[in-house]
């Protein structure tokens, strides 16, 4: 009798975690689609928010800076507080921020509107392992449970595509945001139900606000001087003062970790070479790779004439192909090449497929001058984003692990909202320099494109130069092993 009821304990604790893995797995997924489904609506939020070309970079940007820059601080806070209730405020804010972006009737509103709600991104989704991990002690079920999850997320991202096409085409643009919130009620009112609780070590044990606040607000002045190069010019005191008000402050940030109790970042992880150079890759190649989607989506529909639907889904290859090489490709071919080779490979394909975009001409056919590039930047990405993860870890303590693994997910967004603003402006520029000269509008906004293409590809180009100068190989079955761990310890991108 003893043992039947604890046989059927243990059967609904097992039924238990998986229901949470789900929820968990939806409040990733609502954060990855944010960071896709916007970008098939950017024309038309262009064209009805009255948004210049180079200032839509901020409808993308204000989400990834204040993701990216409070992941680090969202993962203390919930040690701090509690996993489950941070995860709780994360999900209800997220929810909420979602409502005032779809609400908002102008280009200022929204902007601000997404920045708040990369804040409740990073609050949520720096919880989501966090909470799993523990979930699933056996090492067997964890590597279950974390397959499960990169898949829903890795998926995630592939849908947001022909998802933000469809609902802005057959409802408004403003429904990629409404949607959220549905889902957001749903999945709080399970998480509250599923989830265990945990305690945390209480608010006084310390948290690095100070530190959070220059890592964020740092790449936000670059980007914001990004942006007005295109009507400022690079020389212009303006631009030259936002840069080194930004290098001022990364020099403020680099004293304030030196100095505080629990620094978001103690600066001796940049001893750990491995990490420190990984990290510089990842930082390089996401600022051209970002490119497809950002200009990608805006050069089919102003120049193509795509419907954001047929946007999506030219673009849906793309993710499929990352899909494909990130969960059936690398775990095999890593155990025989071990992680470098993909990682150049990987930004080789890149390049290429970027090279590609830039000359497409005014009337490109989908097979013969899209797709191609698609599958070869997807397939780059999907060799380039874990095995980059592996190395970036291979000599990160246990203790520093949690870190680690948040340090190279910073890296990635930090470098694709750079690289973002950078495409933005400088496409911006070159179809105001060709339109002023008497060049046709659509051939003009062909030639801004172009341009940022170009220099798109050149980011994953100086990349490999990077990975093959900096990036050292630790033997094929060593490397599988760490790209194992990294995948248990990283949040899919």
């Amino acid at each position: 009798m003893a043992a039947s009821v604890d046989e059927a304990t243990s059967t609904a604790g097992e039924r238990r975690r998986w229901r949470a893995l789900v929820v968990l797995s939806i409040g990733q997924l609502m954060v990855v689609l944010d960071s896709t489904v916007v970008n098939v609506a950017l024309p038309t939020i262009e064209r009805q928010l009255h948004f210049s070309p180079a200032s839509l970079a901020w409808v993308v940007n204000s989400y990834l800076i204040t993701f990216g820059g409070l992941l680090l601080l969202g993962g203390r806070l919930g040690d701090l507080i509690g996993r489950k209730r941070l995860f709780l405020i994360g999900l209800a804010a997220f929810s909420a921020t979602s409502l005032l972006c779809g609400l908002s009737t102008s280009a200022g509103v929204l902007v601000s509107a997404r920045f708040l709600q990369g804040v409740a991104a990073a609050l949520l989704s720096s919880m989501v392992l966090g909470s799993l991990s523990p979930m699933f002690p056996d090492p067997k079920e964890r590597t279950r449970a974390l397959s499960v999850f990169g898949a829903v997320t890795i998926g995630g991202a592939a849908l947001g595509l022909p998802l933000g096409g469809a609902l802005t085409e057959l409802l408004s643009w403003h429904w990629i945001f409404f949607i959220n919130i549905p889902i957001g009620a749903a999945t709080f009112v399970l998480s509250a139900r599923l989830l265990d609780s945990h305690a945390g070590l209480g608010i006084r044990a310390g948290a690095d606000i100070l530190g959070a606040l220059l890592v964020t607000t740092a790449p936000m002045l670059v980007v914001y001087a990004l942006v007005e190069t295109s009507t400022k010019g690079w020389g212009s005191i303006e631009t030259t003062t936002l840069f080194l008000i930004a290098l001022a402050l990364v020099a403020v940030f680099a004293a304030v970790e030196s100095r505080v109790r629990t620094p978001l970042i103690p600066l001796r992880v940049f001893k750990n070479r491995s990490l420190v150079r990984a990290n510089l890759v990842r930082l390089i190649f996401p600022m051209g790779a970002f490119g497809l989607n950002f200009l990608g989506s805006q050069f089919l529909q102003h120049v193509l004439g795509y419907s954001p639907l047929r946007t999506g889904l030219a673009i849906l290859p793309n993710s499929a192909a990352i899909a494909f090489i990130s969960l059936v490709v690398v775990p095999n071919v890593i155990r025989r090449t071990g992680a470098k080779p993909l990682v150049l490979t990987g930004l080789v394909l890149m390049s290429s497929g970027l090279l590609w975009l830039a000359r497409a001409p005014v009337h490109s056919g989908y097979c013969a001058d899209i797709l191609p590039s698609t599958l070869l930047i997807g397939t780059g990405l999907g060799l380039v984003f874990t095995p980059s993860v592996g190395i970036a870890m291979s000599n990160v303590p246990p203790a520093d692990a949690g870190l680690g693994s948040g340090m190279t997910n910073v890296s990635v967004q930090m470098g694709g909202s750079l690289g973002v603003a950078l495409l933005a402006s400088l496409s911006a520029a070159r179809t105001a320099h060709l339109f002023a000269h008497g060049v046709a509008r659509t051939t003009a906004l062909a030639g801004g494109f172009h341009l940022g293409f170009l220099v798109a590809a050149a980011c994953p180009a100086v990349a490999f130069v990077a990975a093959v100068l900096l990036l050292q190989s630790r033997g094929a079955a060593i490397e599988a092993e760490d790209m194992a761990r990294a995948e248990a310890l990283t949040i899919v991108e």
